[in-house]
């Protein structure tokens, strides 16, 4: 069974990370799906809600596809990650050029430090490819449809985060 790893903030899961998945069903029999927990960076749902979000959203799609997808969260380097949950593949989606530099230099970095880990880079769906989780939160911030982005699960997270509290 060849597992793979797709690591990522999933804050929110969008249509990107879907795409991205349904064609990972292609390379492997397993994908562990790692929900970046690092500190520094501020997410506006919690790691639990991001993993109930993907367990939702990623359901109907392992049904049909027949992948066996697990969720899990890390704080630490995705190589070690992937090592933990024994998988020879990283996936990485890209949407333009500058993910590609960024991502090629990250896969070369993995690589040095694992080389039984294999990075496989999946170009984004062209209906996806504008898709990012912070333009996301931002057009949502600002009172924006965010529909055509996000699965109606993601959507109802964002705005049950962004209500105000008073």
């Amino acid at each position: 069974m060849r597992t793979g790893f797709y690591p990522g903030s999933f804050d929110p899961v969008t249509f990107g990370h879907l795409d991205i998945i349904a064609r990972a069903a292609r390379v492997v029999d397993k994908l562990v799906l790692g929900v970046g927990t690092h500190a520094s960076k501020q997410a506006l749902l919690d790691p639990d809600h991001r993993i109930a979000l993907l367990e939702a959203v990623t359901r109907p799609l392992a049904e049909h596809s027949g992948l066996k997808i697990s969720i899990a969260t890390f704080d630490g380097l995705a190589v070690d990650a992937a090592r933990r949950h024994h998988a020879g593949v990283i996936i990485r989606g890209l949407r333009d050029a500058t993910d590609f530099d960024y991502e090629v230099q990250m896969g070369q970095m993995n690589g040095a430090m694992a080389p039984d880990i294999e990075t496989v880079f999946l170009a984004a769906s062209p209906a996806t490819r504008m898709i990012a989780s912070s333009l996301v939160k931002q057009i949502a911030r600002m009172g924006g449809d965010i529909s055509l982005f996000v699965p109606p699960e993601a959507q109802a997270a964002i705005a049950a985060a962004l209500k105000p509290t008073h």
